[in-house]
C-alpha cells in the first residue's frame, strides 16, 4: 500500500504516524490512532448519520489490503459484499450472474484490465449497472472521461467513508429514479 494512501487513511481517522531509521538496520513506521471509547452501530458525523444500504456491491482492487478494507467498511454499513483483487476474476464473476450486482466499486490502476477497461466490459454485459470508480492518481482518467464511459461517480483516493456512502446512495438513486 502507498505511503500516501496510509496517510490519508490515518489522518482522516485523526491519527499520525512517525518514522524512524537507521543506516544499514531499517525504518520503523508507528501509526497512532484514537481510542474507541464505546462501540456503536449508528455511524454518525457532524453532517449527520452515514447512509446504509442492504444492496449488493462488487468491490474491486488489486491491493489484498485495500479491498478487504473496502469489504469491511461496506459490511459495516450494510451491503452485502464480493470482493476481487483480480479485475479478470471480477469480470467472469459479474459475467457469470450480472444481475447479482447492484453497483460496482473499482479501482482504476490494476494489471491486466483497469478500471476504465473493466467498466467498459460490465456495461457491454449490462448497461444499467451504476459503476463507481476509484483512483487515486491518474493522467488518463477524468470526470468528464467517465462520464463519457457511463460510470456513474469517479472518487478520489483514499475512500473516505462519508463521501463512498453518499455516493453509492446517489449513484443508485439516479439509476431508479
Amino acid at each position: 500500500m502507498g505511503l500516501a494512501v496510509v496517510h490519508g487513511i490515518v489522518t482522516s481517522h485523526e491519527g499520525a504516524i512517525t518514522a524512524a531509521s537507521t543506516l544499514g538496520q531499517g525504518t520503523t513506521f508507528a501509526i497512532y490512532l484514537p481510542q474507541i471509547q464505546e462501540a456503536t452501530t449508528d455511524i454518525t458525523g457532524p453532517e449527520g448519520p452515514i447512509p446504509r444500504g442492504e444492496e449488493r456491491v462488487l468491490f474491486v482492487d488489486d491491493e489484498a489490503v485495500l479491498a478487504h478494507m473496502g469489504q469491511e467498511l461496506l459490511g459495516h454499513l450494510g451491503y452485502r459484499v464480493v470482493v476481487h483483487t483480480s479485475s479478470l476474476e471480477a469480470l467472469e464473476d459479474f459475467r457469470a450472474a450480472p444481475q447479482l450486482f447492484d453497483v460496482v466499486i473499482t479501482d482504476q490502476t490494476m494489471p491486466h484490465v483497469t478500471g476504465e477497461a473493466l467498466a467498459i466490459e460490465l456495461r457491454r454485459i449490462r448497461p444499467d449497472v451504476p459503476i463507481i470508480l476509484c483512483t487515486g492518481f491518474s493522467h488518463s482518467m477524468t470526470a468528464e472521461r467517465a462520464q463519457e464511459l457511463g460510470i456513474a461517480a469517479l472518487l478520489m483516493k483514499p475512500l473516505v467513508t462519508r463521501d463512498l456512502a453518499l455516493t453509492i446512495r446517489q449513484v443508485l438513486a439516479q439509476g431508479s429514479g
